[in-house]
């Protein structure tokens, strides 16, 4: 049996399609064996593709950006959607019916200080109509440091990935009051990622056919038992929290079942970042995607 590793860049219920693929033996199912990591804080698992430790990565088609800003071909091409909206949460202290976004000003938010998730969230904000400007960010570090600073009183809402939020909420320490993606809709958030050469073999189509059947399964299971066949990848987070948060994301349409990236999803993310300035020119589809091989 012909064995792969996969390698996160971060790890939670948001890339779920990834974690079921291996989970629900889609790979087995296919041939293949596998074993998984999460790259080093500070690290990206594009090094991992480098360096040949890993045939497939979770990342973001927005990563190919860095090596085009510097007049290089990036090492890693996207090949299939992970996530098809942003999947960030704002948590208020207390429940708040009346929420708007405009309360967000003035107000301290703790969140990322750079990188796509800041990118997508000054874009939601934007798209809000509110100023990012007048937010007081704290920023703490990534997730699991945003969740300890929030847990222990600092800012008035805090920006997070699932199912940290719904576990304040279990924890009665929150109450989710926004999600990001619907002020942005759909857009070309996470994806797969691999070598051109890799792309080209039998195992790679493998893997896709795998993925493709995971994606299928993840519209045709109630997030009860998607949770419960997760539920060993999250040790420290409560069933329920679990299954609120995989609920959440299959209703707001993260987990779309075609594989491939589209382009309306890439030129939107093209939008979000010449917005914030992290690019200054519209970078072709085929300098960072690929088609599914399978």
């Amino acid at each position: 049996m012909s064995k792969i590793h996969i390698q996160f860049t971060l790890f939670s219920a948001f890339y779920t399609p990834l974690i079921v693929t291996m989970a629900g033996g889609f790979l087995r199912d296919e041939g293949l064996d596998h074993d998984w990591s999460v790259a080093a804080p500070g690290t990206s698992a594009v090094e991992a593709i480098e360096n040949g430790t890993a045939q497939v990565i979770q990342s973001a088609p927005s990563q190919g950006f860095n090596s085009l800003k510097s007049g290089k071909s990036p090492v890693a091409v996207h090949f299939a959607q992970v996530n098809e909206m942003d999947g960030f949460f704002v948590t208020a202290r207390e429940p708040d019916s009346n929420f708007d976004w405009k309360k967000l000003e003035g107000s301290e938010v703790v969140m990322f200080k750079a990188g796509q998730p800041n990118a997508m969230f000054r874009y939601a904000c934007y798209k809000a109509g509110i100023d990012y400007s007048k937010i007081i960010a704290i920023t703490p570090g990534g997730a699991d440091a945003i969740d300890r600073a929030f847990r222990e009183g600092q800012g008035q809402y805090v920006q997070q990935q699932g199912p940290y939020p719904q576990q304040l909420e279990l924890d009665q320490s929150g109450s989710i009051v926004a999600q990001v993606g619907p002020q942005i809709g759909p857009n070309a958030f996470s994806s797969l990622a691999a070598s051109r050469e890799w792309l080209e073999t039998d195992e790679a189509a493998a893997f896709t056919r795998a993925y493709s059947k995971a994606r299928i399964f993840l519209n045709q299971t109630t997030a009860a038992e998607i949770a419960s066949a997760l539920i060993g990848y999250f040790p420290e987070t409560d069933p329920k929290a679990l299954e609120r948060c995989i609920d959440t994301y299959q209703r707001l349409g993260c987990w779309t079942s075609h594989v491939e990236i589209t382009r309306a999803a890439f030129d939107v993310i093209l939008d979000i970042f010449q917005h914030t300035g992290s690019i200054t020119e519209r970078y072709a589809y085929e300098q960072v995607c690929a088609k599914p091989p399978a």
